[in-house]
């Protein structure tokens, strides 16, 4: 059996922590030590990953979302998503 590497994007971190803070998401303080608990890798943000994120099709307004895209893209990963608009660039999904 293939052991599969599962990361978790910081940019993902970010949007859950100002989502927590505005009160429309419930989280953990530490999200980050949750994230290694739960046996995820996290994902840094490069500047690459801001630049390609940038220059993404407007098929989605929400920037924390096109960041996940061009992370998943950049890196090769499969995103976790039940967003029906994020499989239009053309990025491996996984529907939830």
């Amino acid at each position: 059996m293939r052991k599969t590497k599962s990361s978790s994007a910081r940019s993902a971190s970010w949007e859950i922590a100002v989502k927590r803070a505005l009160g429309k998401l419930r989280a953990p303080d530490n999200l980050e030590a949750s994230i290694r608990e739960q046996g995820f890798t996290p994902l840094s943000l490069t500047s690459y990953h801001a630049e390609q994120a940038g220059a993404l099709p407007p098929h989605h307004g929400d920037p924390f979302d096109r960041m996940l895209v061009a992370q998943a893209q950049a890196e090769g990963l499969i995103l976790v998503t039940r967003d029906a608009r994020i499989p239009l660039y053309g990025v491996r999904t996984m529907t939830v």
